[in-house]
């Protein structure tokens, strides 16, 4: 039976800098992203894709400021920026995935699913907003934004500048999750939980609504691995491994970790909130849920990494 591997790509990492910020520069590293995805699934493995959105939404909040303060248009609520990012990146995706299976001549299709998650209507999050989203401000940049955004949350994110928190839930349940099984099983490469997710709750008679939030696309992911009984969990981000005292002169790449070690390396404070330590968070609540390895690794990196030659690689202490 193939092995099953859940790939979620970084909505970062669909962006190469910022002099390549448009919806035709992120399809082209896209398509350079599904030719790695591809090498997987000829190589005997079963994959369902995932994706960030950060930076996306981002935009599309910015589009809709500028939308209202010259033509007074309404804003687009936070959830519904996650709902169209999921269909945009999602058929970016899934055309560039097509297309290179059918190059290859591989029979398979794939698919993409407008994805909603549970969570919880008083959970932690909604009162300490954490969840970076949107783009980046330099220091220079950051007292203007306050001023215009005064209820904007701002931090310092992992030293690459400043961003916007949001609150980010815990996932529950993937609503469409049975979908995804069915799919998988008529043979489709599914592309789900965009982005996290849209973000439900649940009211006392069983009916669901939106709500604004953005659920960690990392952690939905490794929920999505967990409840497909997937045998491993990649995620690729900008960076080619996970690294002690990231940006300092004694940076050290790590290759390989242990469950316990990434634990310690957690309370040591290697690892920072907007980057790194969601990730981590992540793979451990995958691999504490019968998950076997995951990997973190470069988009490019991504076959490489599945047998073993890049990444971090991270599994359950024997």
């Amino acid at each position: 039976m193939k092995k099953l591997v859940i790939v979620a790509l970084g909505g970062n990492s669909l962006i190469r800098d910022k002099e390549h910020l448009t919806i035709n520069d992120q399809y082209c590293e896209i398509q350079k992203t599904v030719n790695h995805i591809v090498d997987i699934i000829e190589a005997g493995y079963k994959v369902v894709v995932t994706h960030g959105n950060g930076p996306q939404v981002g935009f599309i909040l910015a589009r809709s400021e500028i939308a209202y303060k010259y033509e007074k248009l309404h804003f687009v609520p936070l959830l519904n920026c996650v709902a169209d990012t999921q269909g945009a990146i999602g058929f970016q995706i899934q055309l560039a995935l097509n297309n290179e299976l059918k190059k290859r001549n591989l029979k398979q299709k794939a698919v993409t699913i407008v994805t909603q998650v549970k969570v919880a209507k008083n959970d932690y999050a909604f009162k300490n907003p954490e969840k970076p989203i949107g783009n980046f401000y330099t220091h220079k940049e950051i007292d203007e934004v306050k001023k215009k955004h005064p209820d904007w949350i701002m931090i310092s994110d992992a030293g690459r500048g400043y961003r916007r928190v949001v609150p980010s839930p815990k996932p529950l349940e993937i609503i469409e999750l049975d979908m995804v099984k069915n799919l998988m099983a008529n043979g489709h490469i599914v592309i789900t939980v965009g982005g996290g997710g849209i973000p439900v709750v649940q009211d006392d008679n069983g009916y669901f609504k939106g709500i604004d939030a953005v659920i960690d696309k990392d952690f939905a992911s490794a929920l999505l691995a967990t409840n497909l009984g997937a045998e491993m969990l990649v995620i690729s981000t900008s960076v080619d491994k996970v690294c002690l005292n990231f940006g300092k002169k004694d940076e050290t790449p790590l290759s390989q970790i242990t469950y316990n070690q990434a634990k310690e390396y957690i309370k040591q404070g290697h690892f920072a909130l907007g980057s790194m330590l969601p990730k981590i968070d992540a793979i451990l609540f995958y691999l504490k849920n019968g998950g076997q390895k995951a990997i973190i690794t470069k988009p490019e990196d991504l076959k490489k990494a599945i047998i073993g030659k890049a990444g971090t690689h991270i599994k359950i202490d024997k």
